[in-house]
């Protein structure tokens, strides 16, 4: 029998979601919450980019949403810029008894690292209401949780771990938060919100928490870094347009050091242009991105994941793999008992949607 679903949130990830969830015959969709006027009443395959309608109208109904009784609620929002209202809604979801597996709140990656200010009201509720909840995508989560924990199957007498995202973002169409996050665009006294402290850490730092306890390592600290490369003239991207001498490349590492070494390290490479901070580390020849899992062991060991997305673009191959992460751990959330909970708290979950 299909798992019944509601997709929260239409956009950039929540788009890809709705698209999958429509076409995959594991999952029944029965509601759409959707945030903009202009989509809510439309169906679902409008919304989507399909013809052949669902019967699905979009709606920002919470308690119709709740009364359609899903199994799940894939939940799709920028949460990180209002976690006050998300907090609410994801309250009310979980309370009524039904598992959500969410895109959003990244701070929720690992549960255990998070903020007791979000983790605690969410554990309440999942007691509440005997539900599960669950936070991962491509980075921060797969990238930080599975592809390492693969990796570190082959090793041994480990020195080093670190996980990469080298990518170009000039084809990711999100000025308005990612733009803005990492300051591309914006000249050297601009203060980019992940460059302030602590943000890095909240944002990536279960990873690197969540590897460590793995290793059974107790870190000194988590060591944040935060580096920018300025555009020597005037460029033109989908993503936005960078003036002259602002920026166009950041570079950030968060570093988990354990007697005063990093062991457990997550590093972001972004550039708005391929020709952009020709010195730090790059995708391979070719490719307009990689995530990366190095272990510098006994044996070492090296894992390269490329993404691909429907319209060939590597960036949309990582917005619908950030989505699918989720998705396909439906089946087994649903199985695993109340509460906030990791990718150390399930099985493997591939897909089954052989075509």
């Amino acid at each position: 029998m299909a798992h019944r679903v509601v997709q929260w949130g239409t956009g950039n990830v929540g788009f890809h979601s709705l698209r999958h969830l429509i076409r995959h015959p594991d999952y029944e969709l029965v509601g759409v919450h959707a945030h903009s006027p202009q989509k809510i009443g439309q169906d679902a395959a409008s919304i989507a980019g399909f013809s052949e309608p669902t019967g699905i109208l979009a709606t920002n109904d919470i308690d119709a949403l709740i009364a359609a009784k899903p199994d799940t609620v894939v939940y799709c929002v920028k949460g990180e810029t209002r976690p006050r209202e998300v907090l609410e809604e994801l309250d009310r979801i979980l309370r009524a008894g039904i598992d959500v597996v969410s895109t959003a709140m990244i701070y929720l990656i690992y549960p255990p690292f998070a903020d007791a200010s979000l983790r605690d009201p969410l554990e309440a509720a999942c007691r509440a209401g005997g539900s599960t909840f669950f936070v991962s995508g491509i980075d921060p989560g797969f990238s930080g949780d599975v592809l390492p924990l693969a990796a570190l199957q082959l090793s041994d007498q480990i020195e080093e771990v670190r996980v990469q995202e080298l990518c170009d973002y000039s084809t990711y169409e999100d000025p308005e938060f990612t733009g803005v996050s990492f300051g591309f665009g914006r000249p050297a006294d601009y203060t980019p919100p992940l460059s302030m402290p602590g943000v890095l850490r909240m944002g990536w730092g279960g990873m690197v928490q969540m590897i460590a306890d793995r290793l059974g390592i107790e870190l000194d600290e988590i060591e944040e870094r935060f580096d920018r490369h300025y555009a020597p003239h005037d460029l033109e991207t989908p993503m936005m347009k960078v003036p002259k001498g602002t920026c166009s490349a950041v570079r950030f590492e968060l570093l988990g050091l354990a007697k005063g070494r990093p062991v457990v390290v997550t590093e972001h490479v972004n550039r708005l242009a391929d020709e952009a901070a020709p010195e730090w580390p790059r995708p391979p020849e070719g490719r307009s991105g990689v995530h990366r899992c190095i272990i510098k062991g006994n044996p070492g060991v090296q894992l390269e994941c490329f993404v691909t997305g429907e319209d060939g673009d590597h960036n949309t191959g990582g917005v619908q793999a950030t989505a699918m992460r989720v998705i396909n751990a439906i089946p087994a959330v649903r199985d695993h008992a109340p509460g906030l909970i990791s990718t150390l708290d399930l099985p493997v979950t591939p897909s089954r949607n052989v075509v």
